[in-house]
């Protein structure tokens, strides 16, 4: 049954994602495609729509996923399951934090935990990366195309990332990030 696959497997992956969405999305890319339920351009698709909607990116994920692959009931169940080992274990550190924190083999975990999700965070930009601006999918395909109106979106926003932050020493909305990237987009790729 399509509705109990899509909560476990979300389950399985909110229970052993530490780090937050972006360390999450390598897992989340793994099991939907082994489980055939998009392709890798899909993904890449669902993660910019994630990232560009309101609200956390896993939740995000799943829902898209879930609603893709069984209408509301999916987006539900996939939601939930991902959700639900996050909420059970702030409810049980939130209860006894402070006695925890003052273990050494908390603490030592806890720093064993970082370097972790760092790389799972930079490996995740470093994939999204190659497979946006080379067309890279995997090793066995060595072929790499450069897309260059990726490139140029991607410097565009970058430079005016860099400049706004220099001029006015605040960062810049992510919201006109996405924004400038869209139209960008739509010109780039002759929609307009």
């Amino acid at each position: 049954m399509i509705y109990l696959q899509l909560f476990l497997t979300f389950l399985k992956i909110g229970a052993v994602s530490f780090g937050g969405g972006y360390a999450m999305i390598p897992l989340v890319q793994d099991e939907v495609i082994s489980h055939g339920w998009l392709g890798a351009e899909q993904i890449l698709n669902f993660i910019a729509v994630s990232e560009s909607t309101p609200g956390p990116i896993a939740i995000n994920m799943a829902t898209f996923v879930g609603s893709s692959q069984a209408g509301i009931l999916g987006a539900v169940c996939a939601t939930l399951g991902v959700v639900l080992p996050s909420f059970i274990i702030i409810l049980i550190i939130a209860s006894v934090i402070k006695g925890l924190l003052k273990f050494a083999g908390v603490k030592a975990f806890i720093d064993g935990i970082r370097p972790v999700v760092i790389g799972l965070i930079v490996g995740t930009a470093i994939t999204i990366s190659m497979q946006v601006i080379f067309a890279f999918e995997n090793i066995q395909k060595s072929t790499l195309s450069l897309d260059y109106k990726a490139l140029i979106i991607f410097f565009t926003v970058f430079l005016i990332s860099i400049i706004t932050k220099k001029k006015t020493k605040k960062a810049v909305s992510p919201i006109f990030l996405i924004i400038i990237s869209a139209i960008l987009g739509l010109i780039l790729y002759g929609l307009l």
